[in-house]
Formats: C-alpha cells, structure tokens, sequence
C-alpha cells in the first residue's frame, strides 16, 4: 500500500480464513497422491466390470455418467437451498435430496476411479487423456475439502459454494472426457 509503513507487520487475513487452510491443504495431498499412485503404479489392465455389461469401459463410462446426472441434481438443490433459482421457494426435503445424491454420485465415482488408477493409471498420452487423469485427481481432491468444510463454522460464505464448483467441475469435465467421448466414438451401448 502506498504510504505504508514497512515495518508494520503484515495485516492478518479476515477471519473464517483460518479454518479454509486444513482442508484445503488435505484435499490438495489428496489430490497429489492420487495423481502420484497413478503415475507410479504399473496399470494392470484389468478393470471393475459388472453384470450386464459388456465390459470394465461400458462399466466407467455409466458409472461417470451416473455420478455427472446426480452431480446436476447436486446443482439444482444447492441453487435451491441458497435461494438462486427465481419464485422457487426451496422445500423442507431439499436438503436431504442434497445430501442424497451426493453421497450417491460420490460412491458411484469410486469404482470409476478404482478402475482409472488400478488397471489404467495416469496417462500422459493425448491432451484428452491427461486432461481425463488430471480432473480425475482434482475431483477426489476437491471433494475431500469440501466434505472436511462442511461441519466448520466461520467459513466465509463463499468457501462451500466455490468447494461445490470446484467439485462440480471437475466431475463434469470428466464426464466430458470420459464418457461423451466415449458416447460419440462408440455409440450408445451396455
């Protein structure tokens, strides 16, 4: 600042700032070591398949698309809970829905990224694939600091909603790079 004393100690930083630091810094290890197993584990090549599948890449591919839907209902009812959607008056059961479907979407991701690591890994090969790997690690990562954020009190208003975009995000461009790719090279199939 112009006029400043230089030797006044540096302005502390408004309060609620504190409490972001741990889980931030939590969710960035994730994240990092996600990324690093990846790079460092030999992909085995062999992946989650379910029944009535035709293999472990239909398996990912719904299972991403199945985590991106629910993602979009995690949109809407946070909207809908932060009074952002116009004459809409968000019911008692948002919340839960919410809650839901998050929970929802996160364990439908996990077997996605199972498979990704154990029997693919990192991959640096094409933009789209590293693109892929890279907001695969962001997910994780942001989505451990968000739910390390929620019960915290004094958080500035902003910390849970950029969390939830973040996540958000990152899920979406997975979606993209995943299974829209896959969608519009393949076709739709089981």
């Amino acid at each position: 600042m112009p006029g400043a004393d230089p030797t006044d100690p540096p302005a502390a930083p408004p309060a609620g700032y504190a409490a972001l630091v741990v889980p931030v810094l939590i969710g960035g290890l994730v994240a990092i070591t996600l990324g690093v197993y990846g790079n460092l584990h030999p992909p085995t090549g062999i992946g989650v398949n379910l029944a009535g599948f035709s293999g472990p890449l239909t398996v990912k591919v719904w299972l991403t698309t199945l985590a991106a839907t629910l993602a979009l209902v995690q949109l809407g009812s946070a909207l809908a809970m932060y009074g952002k959607l116009p004459r809409i008056h968000a019911p008692s059961w948002i919340g839960g829905l919410h809650r839901w479907s998050g929970r929802a979407a996160f364990l439908s991701a996990v077997p996605v990224a199972v498979h990704c690591l154990y029997a693919l890994g990192l991959r640096f090969s094409d933009p789209r694939t590293l693109l892929h790997s890279l907001a695969g690690c962001l997910f994780f990562g942001a989505f451990t600091a968000k739910m390390l954020l929620l019960p915290r009190s004094g958080l500035p208003g902003w910390a849970l909603p950029i969390a939830g975009a973040v996540t958000f995000t990152a899920l979406v461009v997975l979606w993209l790079s995943s299974s829209l790719w896959f969608f519009t090279t393949t076709g739709f199939r089981l």
